[in-house]
């Protein structure tokens, strides 16, 4: 019988979260809950998701635009093998998952703290079977750790220092994110970095990160200092033999995070969402044979729905090979079709 999943929390990551999980054969979405009865709460009905009010208050609200529930996130829990909680940060849900018996993902909106296991499917899977709680990192996070472990476990690092060039907000919304400015987070090093070393913790790496008014991805310029001596096609070979990254060239007309989304629509994604970390394979360079420096783009709405999945896995030991969760996923989702 497949593993029963409720998703808390329905909004950008959630409700991608929803339909990768409904993608598999191993779970199903039992169902999903939310505070507000609004236009993604009506579309989750019409995807045959069964909502839930994230309280009784909240029950009228729903009832009176119509959308009908199937009772509240108390009920819900009781009765599923595991929650994927995509609810803002600090929402303080966990007390109840710990009361329901029930096993719990977060998000990267959390602090390590929270769970004090941090999840990447390539690096620790190993690590999470059969765990109660784990955090999956940020989109930022987990587009660092895709290219830099690699790198790592090849060639040795010494040191790393990666910009964020962060989109301002997501597409949907429209009530946050710096207009007509450039907005630098002060903060040294920025929150990335202390998140990478939450899966990593031996890496030393060193984060910047400035906010720019663009909705469709983030950007980041990556430098990266290697114990052992490559070139640049070393580099790319060894990006290739790990999943979940793919390869775009300015060379041809990929001048821009627009053109890369594009591809992503092209590929006719479920919401042109890519999963995959995109590097500038024309941008990789290697100076005095140590020196790496290499561009990279982020989907921040989409780079962490695989992670979700192959930590359910891991989780509820559906799976005891992180590759071979991580080859099932990608296969569902339509993983390494860009390029």
């Amino acid at each position: 019988m497949p593993a029963q999943i409720a998703i808390n929390g329905y909004g950008t990551i959630g409700k991608r979260v929803a339909d990768a999980v409904a993608a598999q054969d191993d779970m199903r979405v039992a169902g999903i809950a939310k505070t507000k009865p609004d236009f993604e709460a009506k579309l989750a009905v019409r995807k045959g998701y069964s909502v839930y009010a994230a309280n009784r208050d909240a029950v009228a609200k729903f009832e009176k635009v119509g959308v009908r529930t199937a009772g509240v996130l108390e009920d819900l829990v009781k009765g599923v093998d595991l929650v994927v909680d995509c609810t803002p940060e600090e929402s303080g849900y966990k007390p109840l998952y710990e009361k329901a018996g029930v096993k719990a993902i977060w998000q990267g909106g959390e602090e390590h703290a929270l769970t004090n296991l941090s999840f990447n499917a390539a690096v620790n899977y190993a690590d999470c079977i059969g765990a109660s709680f784990v955090r999956v990192p940020s989109c930022n996070t987990t587009g660092l750790i895709r290219t830099l472990y690699p790198l790592d476990a090849h060639f040795g690092i010494d040191r790393v220092v990666a910009v964020m060039v962060r989109r301002a907000t997501d597409p949907g919304d429209s009530k946050k994110g710096p207009i007509n400015a450039i907005e630098p987070e002060l903060e040294m090093p920025s929150h990335h970095g202390p998140d990478v070393q939450s899966v990593l913790p031996n890496l030393n790496i060193h984060t910047i990160a400035v906010k720019v008014p663009t909705t469709i991805m983030h950007l980041h310029t990556v430098t990266v200092d290697l114990k052992k001596p490559a070139t640049g096609d070393a580099v790319l070979d060894v990006w290739k033999r790990f999943p979940r990254i793919t390869f775009v060239a300015g060379g041809d007309g990929v001048k821009s995070t627009a053109q890369i989304m594009e591809i992503a629509r092209d590929l006719s994604r479920n919401r042109a969402d890519l999963y995959e970390i995109a590097v500038w394979k024309d941008g990789v360079h290697v100076v005095d044979r140590t020196r790496l420096y290499y561009f990279q783009a982020v989907h921040q709405e989409s780079d962490v729905v695989p992670e979700n999945v192959d930590a359910i896995r891991a989780l509820l030991e559906l799976e005891r090979d992180g590759r071979k969760s991580m080859e099932k996923t990608d296969r569902s989702l339509g993983i390494g079709l860009a390029g």
